[in-house]
C-alpha cells in the first residue's frame, strides 16, 4: 500500500538495514494488543505469507476467505489482508488472551511493526514509523526483529514482489477495459494466492517459478 507523505512526516528521519540496531522492541508486548485492532485493511498479504498460513495451518487459502481474510483493491490491484472483526475490529486470529493465535505464522507486515519498507533504485531500506505504537521500546538489530529466515532471498523476493505490484499497478491503470482489468487481477490471485504451494519444496523456487509465468502471460 503507497502512502502519499514523506519520509519525514512519519518516521525518525533514518533509514536502517538489518545489521542496523533500531529502537523496535515492545519486549514481548506484555498487556497490550492495540497494533492488533482497528488496522482496516492495511495488513496486506504477500505471497510469502499465504505460504506460511496455508502449509502451517494446513488450510487452503480459500478457506481463509471471508473468515480470516478478506479481498480489497489497493492501486488498482486486488489483494487479501487480514480481516478485522466484531466491535472492537480487531485481527481474527487474535484469541482469547488477547494475544496472535498465529504468532510463528504471522505474516510480513506484523513481523515489521513499528517499521517500514522504503524502495528507491530497485531495492529497500526499513524505516521507523512514528507516533504507531506507545509501547516502551529497547534496541534491536532489525534482522533479529524482523524474525524471518534466510534474510537475503526474503529481501529479494520482497523486492521482486513489489515490482511485480507495480506493473500490475501500471497495465491495469493504463487500460479502461474492465474485463481485462478483471482478468488480470484473477490471474495474479490464483497464481500467486489460491493456487497450493507445497509445503516440501523451497519458497522462493515456487515463487520464482510462478512470477515467471505471471510474466509471460501478461507480456
Amino acid at each position: 500500500m503507497k502512502r502519499n507523505v514523506s519520509l519525514e512526516e512519519i518516521s525518525d528521519g533514518r533509514l536502517y538495514g538489518e545489521s542496523d540496531m533500531v529502537k523496535a522492541d515492545c519486549r514481548g508486548c506484555v498487556g497490550c494488543s492495540d497494533c492488533c485492532r482497528g488496522m482496516g485493511q492495511s495488513i496486506i498479504l504477500d505471497p510469502y505469507d499465504v505460504y506460511r498460513l496455508t502449509t502451517g495451518l494446513k488450510r487452503p487459502f480459500a478457506d481463509f476467505v471471508d473468515k480470516e481474510v478478506e479481498l480489497n483493491v489497493v492501486d488498482g490491484c486486488v489483494l487479501p489482508n487480514l480481516k478485522m472483526t466484531g466491535s472492537q475490529e480487531q485481527c481474527a486470529f487474535l484469541d482469547e488472551e488477547e494475544r496472535c493465535g498465529i504468532h510463528a505464522l504471522r505474516p510480513g507486515i506484523c513481523r515489521l511493526f513499528p517499521l517500514g519498507r522504503f524502495y528507491e533504485n530497485g531495492t529497500f531500506r526499513y524505516f521507523l514509523q512514528t507516533g504507531q505504537c506507545n509501547a516502551a521500546r529497547s534496541k534491536v538489530k532489525v534482522g533479529k526483529w524482523i524474525d524471518t529466515p534466510d534474510q537475503r532471498r526474503n529481501r529479494e523476493f520482497v523486492t521482486n514482489w513489489h515490482y511485480l505490484l507495480n506493473r500490475v499497478e501500471e497495465l491495469v491503470q493504463g487500460n479502461t477495459d474492465d474485463i481485462f482489468r478483471r482478468d488480470i487481477n484473477m490471474m495474479l490471485l490464483q497464481t500467486f494466492y489460491f493456487a497450493p504451494y507445497d509445503e516440501e519444496e523451497d519458497f522462493y523456487t515456487q515463487f520464482a517459478g510462478r512470477a515467471a509465468q505471471f510474466a509471460q502471460r501478461t507480456e
